[in-house]
């Protein structure tokens, strides 16, 4: 069973995007403790498929966050479930996982399986838009949502997700705060090795993504930062 508690640092990489060979091998083999295959929008069985095939010519562990049921994908090392907790659409919270389990239930190793309470807090990201996300009025509702994750549902990872904008520390920090079990991961936004360690200092495991793809050189960067 893959163990993600001494994770810091993970690349996510989107199966609906394009890496070249040369900067996903040093991507692989830049001491990040993880990549995360995963995407809102153009992900299908085809290049999540390709994109993991390229991936497992390296040691890193592998992790699909499942967000379509359609690009489930056999041989990552583990999978993440989303449940996106403050989705105005009640289908993102449990649906999809229902229809998920009717479909391949007898398939499923539980012991690869993670559930990620989700909190996205980046109204104008195509995660918020898809999900119809609810707008967090404060610090003190997102703690609440922390508590929601970790006290009552017991969930093992609460993924504070800014999405493609850098996140406010203190918005951060309450979900820290409330998440008294189970451990918070944190993506969006980071472009600097300073953003980063901001971030690692706050959150338990941090979650670089788009620059991965703007500015490669700057996306290995964060990895020293945070674990350096």
């Amino acid at each position: 069973m893959i163990d993600y508690s001494g994770w810091r640092h993970a690349f996510k990489l989107d199966p609906d995007k394009q890496i070249e060979e040369e900067w996903l091998e040093r991507i692989c083999e830049s001491g990040t403790d993880a990549i995360i295959v995963g995407g809102t929008l153009g992900v299908t069985y085809d290049n999540t498929l390709a994109l993991m095939a390229r991936i497992r010519r390296f040691a890193v562990p592998a992790v699909l966050e499942v967000s379509t049921l359609e690009a489930i994908v056999p041989g990552f090392d583990a999978y993440f479930i989303p449940l996106v907790l403050n989705a105005g659409d009640p289908d993102w919270i449990l649906q999809p996982h229902v229809a998920g389990l009717r479909r391949f239930a007898a398939y499923i190793h539980w012991e690869q399986i993670f559930a990620e309470g989700y909190l996205i807090l980046n109204p104008d990201s195509a995660a918020a838009r898809l999900t119809a996300a609810r707008p967090v009025a404060d610090a003190e509702e997102a703690r609440a949502y922390a508590r929601v994750a970790s006290k009552l549902c017991r969930l093992p990872i609460f993924y504070v997700e800014y999405s493609g904008r850098y996140g406010d520390p203190q918005m951060v920090a309450a979900c820290k705060a409330g998440v008294e079990e189970g451990r918070l991961f944190y993506g969006g936004g980071i472009t600097t090795p300073e953003q980063a360690r901001e971030m690692a200092a706050i959150a338990d495991t941090i979650v670089v993504g788009n620059l991965v793809y703007e500015d490669p050189e700057a996306a290995l960067a964060t990895v020293a930062a945070v674990k350096g």
